[in-house]
């Protein structure tokens, strides 16, 4: 298994919308991320099958959608994840810990399918401060 490397990205290099969905949108001081898969920003395509690498992924496409908006993850008040397989649950804690530090509130949830085959997927919800 290969680790992704946290990359140095641009503003809006962030997989687009590939349904009919934006990927953040704002409603008064509060901003909703549409939930994140494992996809590249410059392939659009899920490489390897790794819930590490994939949560990785996850946890970067975050940080650059917030920050089209002028966001970071510190701005984070609560977040939902959704497992494949929730015994991966303690694998994706470990990196997910690392990104939020600041202990968001969060619920996780086991699910039959994730778009695209997608063994983890994160949504957020952050509030300008």
């Amino acid at each position: 298994m290969q680790k992704i490397k946290k990359e140095k990205q641009e503003k809006n290099n962030f997989p687009k919308a590939i349904w009919p969905y934006s990927p953040i949108i704002k409603a008064w001081k509060i901003f909703y991320c549409s939930g994140q898969i494992w996809l590249d920003p410059e392939t659009m395509k899920i490489v390897e099958w790794w819930v590490e690498n994939e949560t990785i992924r996850v946890c970067e496409n975050i940080k650059w959608v917030l920050k089209s908006k002028k966001l970071e993850l510190k701005n984070v008040v609560k977040t939902t994840i959704f497992l494949k397989n929730i015994s991966d649950f303690t694998k994706v804690n470990e990196i997910y810990q690392k990104y939020f530090e600041h202990k968001p509130a969060r619920s996780t949830i086991e699910v039959s399918k994730l778009p695209l085959w997608a063994l983890v997927e994160i949504e957020v919800i952050a509030r300008k401060k």
